[in-house]
């Protein structure tokens, strides 16, 4: 951290480190005792920031890596990523959340695909325009080249299900062929691209 002339902890410091000198000289004090209380403070530290660590790993965030490229462009294959394991305890999934689920038909397998619409909504697919409660969904996050021409029937998302579709929709393998996900197969909302340096940043 920057320091100035004028801070005041950069003041009192100074005057801090002068009174210890002026100390020393009148009653020496022994050396030992201070590296070892400083060692235990740091190895406090060290044991402090490790328990939170762990504690923000187990119950708040988890690091993924991504296999596969359905959901080009944002996430590429073998990114890693940190997904909210807690964030859907508190707060309600909305449409356009990127979540990472168990696979419906091998709960041993995680995919990580879009929410596309919600329990009780109407959804069809015409030639690759997805349709959510009749209206055409905006999809900024699908460019041209990936969009296919597939088509969905008409259907209601059954209560505590979720429909799901990759970015990438011509190679994506999602709800169009194993249908909606029901809502305790969903485990973490993805959250931020940590590696590698070209990907890093916010999930939208």
């Amino acid at each position: 951290m920057p320091t100035f002339p004028d801070d005041p902890a950069v003041s009192d410091s100074c005057v801090t480190s002068h009174s210890a000198v002026a100390s020393q000289a009148v009653n020496p004090a022994p050396a030992a005792p201070r590296k070892s209380m400083g060692l235990m403070l740091w190895l406090r530290d060290l044991l402090v920031a490790t328990v939170a660590s762990v504690l923000i790993i187990t119950f708040l965030y988890q690091p993924v890596r991504v296999e596969g490229t359905s959901m080009l462009p944002r996430l590429e294959d073998r990114d890693r990523l940190f997904i909210n394991k807690f964030v859907y305890h508190i707060a309600a999934i909305e449409r356009g959340d990127v979540v990472v689920f168990r696979y419906p038909r091998d709960p041993e397998k995680s995919y990580i695909k879009r929410v596309i619409a919600l329990p009780g909504d109407t959804l069809r697919v015409d030639r690759g325009h997805v349709y959510v409660n009749g209206n055409l969904l905006h999809e900024p996050y699908v460019p041209a080249e990936y969009r296919d021409d597939q088509s969905v029937p008409e259907m209601v998302i059954p209560a505590e299900s979720y429909y799901m579709m990759g970015d990438h929709r011509s190679i994506s393998q999602d709800s169009r062929y194993f249908g909606p996900v029901d809502r305790s197969l969903i485990y973490g909302k993805a959250v931020f691209v940590y590696w590698p340096a070209r990907d890093v940043g916010v999930v939208h």
